[in-house]
């Protein structure tokens, strides 16, 4: 579980430092609300908002595992959502050739899986 924990507060940092790089761009480009039609701006906030719509159901789900699957799942897929939520913010500012495609499926996998092993757990359990 400890894997978890890191993997969940590098994510949150994540959440922190996509959103400092859009504060960057409105300042440098003096663009004070939405994207102002710019392409590097637009990438930026959709980094973010990516980030923002993916990374809490994963982690979530994630957590929901964790007490019915061992430590080497919980941690594998904590670890993949974390290199995944990299890869794609990564791509999306122009920073990672292919991390966008390869941190979008890496992110689709691990929601996949979390989501199926979640269901499994869930009809595994008894009703009192």
């Amino acid at each position: 579980m400890p894997v978890f924990f890191v993997c969940a507060g590098l994510i949150g940092l994540l959440a922190v430092i996509l959103p400092a790089n859009i504060s960057r761009l409105r300042r440098q480009k003096k663009i004070n609300l939405g994207d102002g039609g710019d392409p590097e701006m637009l990438a930026a906030v959709r980094a973010h908002a990516n980030l923002i719509e993916f990374a809490p159901l994963c982690l979530l789900l994630i957590y929901f595992v964790s007490d019915f699957y061992g430590f080497r799942i919980v941690a594998g897929l904590s670890v993949v959502l974390l290199v995944s939520r990299a890869l794609h913010a990564g791509g999306m500012l122009g920073v990672i050739p292919q991390g966008r495609f390869l941190g979008a499926t890496g992110t689709t996998l691990v929601l996949a899986a979390s989501s199926i092993l979640a269901v499994l757990a869930g009809l595994s359990l008894k009703q009192f």
